[in-house]
Order: C-alpha cells, then structure tokens, then sequence
C-alpha cells in the first residue's frame, strides 16, 4: 500500500536497513503509548524534552527513508496541503440526535416506558456527559485511523479526516492485541475552557475576531480547509459509541465504552452504571454540581439503555433512538444591564436585534451582546435600553436574554423599535411573521457574499470557479459590490486573488462568459428571492415567459397562480420594488445579459435531452439529487423514479442498488457521476 509522506520532495536514499526498520516501528509504538498517557490518560510518564527526543529520531529517521512513512506515524499529525473543499461523505449508519429532556418526571416517564415496551421491571441505565462539541464519525480499517466526518445532516457529512488527524489524543493506530479488522466509533470533538480562552487570547493579540463559546471554536477549526490551522488549535476527542463493527458486538454499553478504552481511544471517565432510574437523577444532580468545576463544556447527561439486545428491540425514530435520551441542564443565568440594542443583518438578509450588554461571566464565558430573536420577543419582555436582564446560555451556546428585573425608581427609555431601512444598505425593510428582512439582497454588503456564491451555484447560473473563497476574496478587496460586477471583472483582478493563475483565470472568466445567457427560471433562482427555490422559478417562467412580465406583475396577478400565496407574491413585489435590485437587473442587461424565455411545448424538442428520460440512483458526491435533476430538466429531459426499456440513462453513485442490475440487464446506459457531468458539460457547450 502506498501512504501520504511528508518528506515526498526529500531526495532519494539509501535503502533502510532492518535494525533501522526495527527502530523505527520502536519509536513509533512509544510515541503513541507516550501520547495516550498524555493526552487521554493525563499521566505522562516522561519529559516533554524526552518526548521531543523520541520524536525527532522517528522525524529524521522518516526523513532520510521517505518510504518507510505510513499515514499512521506520529509524524504525520501536522497537518496536510490545503484542500479546495471539503468532500461529501456517507456514513455507514445514521448518525441520529437525540430527545432532549428536561424534567425529572420526564425521565421517570422516559423509563416507565421503557419497562412497558421492553415488559421488565428492571433496566440498567449507562449515564454519560453530554459534550457540547462536534458530532464525528470515525473510521478505522485494520486497526488504522482511514477517515473522519462530520456529522452533517446525519446521512451525509463533510470528510474532515486531514484535521482529525491533528488531534493528538485522537490514536492514528488501535492499541490492544486484538481488534476489529473494520471499526466505525461516533465521538465528539471539543475545547477545554483553560485552552480556549487561551486561544481566544492569542486572537485578541493577533487582531483578529474571536470565537464565542468553545463548540464554535472547535467546529470552525475542524472544518478548515487548511489542516494546519486545525493542528494548531488545542482540540480533544472523546469517544461514545460504536456505529458498526466486523465480529460480535458487546453485550452492553457500558462493555462497548470498557473496549474502546482497551483500543485506545478515549471515552468518558465521568460516567456510571445505573441500576434504577433513581440512581440516573443521582448522577445528573451530582454532575450538574461538579458542572462548574470540569475543564470542558457539557449540558445535561446522556441517559443509555444499557444492554445492547434491548437497544436493538426498542429501535429508531426518524431522527432518535428510542432507547437513549439527553437529560439538559437549566441554562445558567447572570445579571448585567443594556447598554444598547443594535440590529445584525444575517447573510439571508433577516435582522435580528442584539443586546449589547455590560460584560459578565456566564458559565465561565464572558458575555457582552444577547440576541433578541426578534421584534416580536423584545415587546414580549419589554426589554429596552437601560434594563437590568437575567442572561442565560440557551442551551450553553446561544447567550439570550431571559428575562427583565424591575429596578425601584428607575426611569426607562422608550420602547425598542425596528428600523424601517437596512442599517448596512439602506434598502426598505419588510416583515413577514414575526420576522424583519432586508428588501436589497442583491446589493446588501452583509448579504452580498451569500447572494453571490447562491447565484453562481450549480441550480441557479452555474459559475463553475466561483466558490465561496473566490467571492469571500472579490468581495473583501471591493471588486465586486453587486452582481452586476461580476461581469465587470478582468483578468488582472482575478490575478491579484489567492490561488489564482493564468489557466485559472482564463477557466473563471469563461464560465462567467458563458452564464450571460441564461433561462428564465435559473436567472430567478440566482437572485435570491426569499420562498423562490427551483419550483416555484420554474411555475413561474412558465406562467409569465418573461422576466419584464414578472417585474410588472402585482400581488392580485401573482395569486392568481395556483402553487403562490400571500407569502410569496409578496416576497416578489417587495424584491421586484427595491430601486437597487432593479438597478442590479438593468445593469445586468446593459452587460449583455441574455435571458431565455421558457420555451413553449412546441420548441421543446429543440432541447438536447427532449424526449429522453433519466433515472438516477445512489448517492452523488458532488451534487444533491435535486441539482442533479434540474440539470437535465432544463436541457429538456424528464427524471423517473423507475427503469424501463425507455430509460435513456441511469445515473449511478456510491451504493446504487438493484435499479443498477435492472438497468444492465435492459442495456440502459449507464454513466457514474464524472461521466454524467462530462455529458452536461458537452451538451451545454453545444
């Protein structure tokens, strides 16, 4: 097998001789010991200058036989060449979240039916801290760390394998004689409070922004595109469960957390083996006490049914199994004072009124601004400029303000207003619900990013190039301040960019070029408009077949279309009415934009894939199902759910199933995903 190195631009040497073979596998097995004593057990045994030792013989070893270094090698934590993206990945099993309680007599019932759907009078409960970090999966293949991700929407996560990597109490190898020769374990990756307020220091010092709470340190640092700068944060990892494994499982919970102690990985010492639901309340008192005084985040208990054969009878929710619950703390709460109430203008253009509040601590935090959730809530508590408020971590993550304390004699300031206009753009502000939005999407700063990399994206105008770093980049340095600029843009100024060069300039200008023409419904999708996703842009290009139509149409003409309501049409004519997002439209045109009417029935057999029909099956990697769909949509095919003789093509990806064998055996095309994307891209160009 061939592994990742380090040294791969080292020169050629010599061969390694066996005593240096043998040395080398030495140093490697007590540098991991050394580490699991460090960084899980918390008892080293040596120096951190012997440490340093061991670990620059392994070092110059590696270096001067560049073969011998295996993925699995200590040397190997410092992280890897930036990626582009973060790769989509499936996980072997559901990752589900979990019920959140918060009562006693909710547990006590928690457990009234776990006895009658299991019909015992007694179950043993394993009880656990509930981390407040990142959920990961990771994947360990004969004893070998091979991938890690997110957990993502529970199907499907973002592979973030380099920066697990880094976490040294994360073992790259499985300890013990014996282990599984495939091992899929969920944990939760976090920040101790001392390194996180370290870390949030060395920010301030640096200029830079700091992190709000620990769960948002560790999750920003775990999902850099740059490994190094995930090797640089102090993260941890504790492991939980097993989520699949070849051989026979364990019997219990608390046997599963007992082997993967014994394989090295670290699990969760503050924990215990119930054996009556009074002994669960126990432990959570008892831990909601110690809460203040342990070196990371948690809030609440993870309550388990022991026995593994009884989890397997309760089963799963939707999104839950049924057989374990979270058992919350109340949130913790402080008393300061509103020293302001400002507005922030959210990427999707919502505003939401922050209280700026006099500095205190909560939970060991310090917190100086609260949300307000909403204009709705702020009447609700009355809160206004001036007030004492009871602060809370909701959760232990978002600061909100509880409540206000009535103070004898005070005299208050007038009641908190929203503001009629976007304090960023200055375009009029609408509401829907309880919510307050900005009208000027499309030339809002602090929408701007958002709206751009929505546009460019694969439903909407298909900039292939214009990522989320390209425009972070393009905005930051003001050489895009509205859509239209993107069409400004020349070859100097994408040369000035980070990771840009001659081709790839050329390719993104191209691709922009080529976006000039545009259909109807993805031109409308591309804006942004709040409630207008790929359907409703498709109902309406057919029924208005032109944009200056749609422009000129009122709320009565837009509910007067089936599939609109009151929320939608006036979402449009709010959109429609912003002088700036028509400024946009008309500039847009002036550049030679060119949007394509729907074509009527007639003109359809013009498309490419007009008459043929399309099925896919298994997951893609690089685009979601409903992308994928409306790509050959709109070059006129039709999407089955089924293959028959007619099919034209399937679409396979990772694990397509039995359509796979039904297509072959019909002589159905079948294309897999980089095939099929060749295929769009070829009948796009044409």
């Amino acid at each position: 097998m061939q592994h990742d190195s380090l040294y791969d631009d080292s020169p050629s040497s010599s061969r390694a001789t066996r005593s240096e073979q043998e040395r080398l596998a030495q140093l490697k097995s007590q540098i991991r010991h050394h580490d699991y004593l460090y960084y899980v057990k918390d008892r080293p045994e040596i120096s951190d200058g012997e440490y340093d030792r061991l670990f620059r013989e392994l070092a110059d070893l590696e270096r001067a036989h560049p073969e011998l270094v295996t993925t699995d090698s200590p040397t190997q934590r410092v992280g890897a060449p930036p990626l582009d993206e973060l790769g989509k990945v499936w996980h072997e099993r559901p990752m589900l979240s979990l019920d959140s309680l918060m009562e006693s007599d909710e547990v006590l019932a928690f457990d009234q039916r776990m006895k009658r759907e299991l019909d015992t009078d007694q179950i043993e409960y394993t009880v656990e801290p509930k981390f407040d970090g990142l959920s990961v999966e990771l994947v360990y293949d004969h004893g070998t760390f091979v991938r890690g991700s997110t957990r993502g929407d529970g199907s499907v996560g973002e592979d973030i394998t380099f920066n697990l990597r880094t976490i040294r109490s994360l073992p790259l190898q499985l300890q013990a004689d014996r282990y599984p020769d495939h091992l899929v374990v969920r944990g939760e990756v976090y920040m101790r409070l001392s390194d996180f307020h370290a870390l949030n220091r060395r920010m301030t010092e640096r200029g830079n922004d700091v992190f709000a709470n620990p769960r948002n340190a560790a999750a920003g640092s775990l999902r850099q595109l740059d490994s190094q700068i995930a090797a640089s944060r102090p993260l941890v990892i504790t492991c939980y469960e097993v989520m699949a494994m070849t051989g026979a499982p364990p019997p219990s919970h608390w046997a599963e957390l007992e082997m993967l102690a014994m394989w090295g990985l670290p699990v969760p010492n503050l924990r215990r083996r119930c054996q009556t639901i009074d002994q669960v309340l126990a432990f959570h008192r008892e831990t909601e006490q110690q809460r203040a005084n342990l070196p990371y985040e948690i809030d609440g208990v993870v309550v388990k049914v022991d026995r593994e054969d009884w989890q397997a009878r309760l089963g799963m929710k939707s999104r839950s199994p049924r057989w374990a619950v979270a058992f919350k703390f109340p949130p913790r709460k402080e008393i300061t004072e509103v020293q302001d109430i400002a507005i922030s203008v959210g990427r999707t253009g919502i505003l939401t009124p922050l209280a700026l509040l006099k500095p205190v601590e909560v939970g060991g935090v310090t917190i100086s601004r609260a949300t307000l959730h909403n204009a709705d809530e702020v009447a609700r508590k009355d809160i206004r400029i001036g007030d004492t408020v009871r602060v809370e971590r909701a959760g232990d993550v978002i600061p909100a303000i509880a409540d206000r304390i009535p103070v004898l004699n005070e005299v208050r300031s007038d009641p908190f207003h929203m503001p009629q206009h976007c304090p960023i753009c200055g375009s009029a502000v609408a509401r829907e619900g309880a919510y307050f939005y900005c009208t000027g999407q499309a030339v809002c700063p602090a929408q701007l990013k958002g709206a751009i990399e929505h546009f460019a994206s694969k439903t909407a105008l298909n900039i292939e190039g214009l990522g989320k770093k390209t425009v972070a980049q393009l905005v930051d340095q003001e050489l895009v301040k509205d859509l239209s600029d993107v069409y400004r843009l020349d070859r100097e100024q994408l040369l000035r960019l980070k990771g840009f060069a001659e081709q790839s300039a050329t390719l993104l200008l191209g691709a922009i070029a080529r976006s000039k023409t545009a259909p109807l419904d993805r031109f409308l999708m591309g804006l942004g408009i709040r409630h207008v996703g790929q359907h409703i842009a498709k109902v309406l290009a057919k029924e208005f077949g032109s944009l200056n139509a749609i422009m000129s149409a009122d709320r009565d003409r837009f509910q007067e279309i089936r599939e609109i309501g009151p929320e939608i049409s006036e979402s449009l004519v709010s959109y429609f009415q912003e002088s700036s997002n028509r400024r946009v439209i008309e500039q847009l045109h002036k550049l030679g934009f060119s949007i394509a009417g729907t074509p009527s029935p007639q003109n359809r057999g013009a498309l490419p894939f007009s008459g043929k029909s399309f099925v896919f099956t298994g997951g893609l990697m690089r685009l979601t199902r409903d992308e994928a769909k409306a790509l050959v949509e709109r070059l006129g095919a039709t999407v089955s759910s089924s293959v028959s003789q007619k099919t034209g093509y399937l679409i396979a990806g990772a694990d397509p199933g039995s359509k796979l064998d039904q297509a072959q055996k019909l002589g159905v095309t079948v294309l897999d995903e980089k095939a099929f994307l060749d295929l769009i891209e070829q009948q796009e160009k044409n």
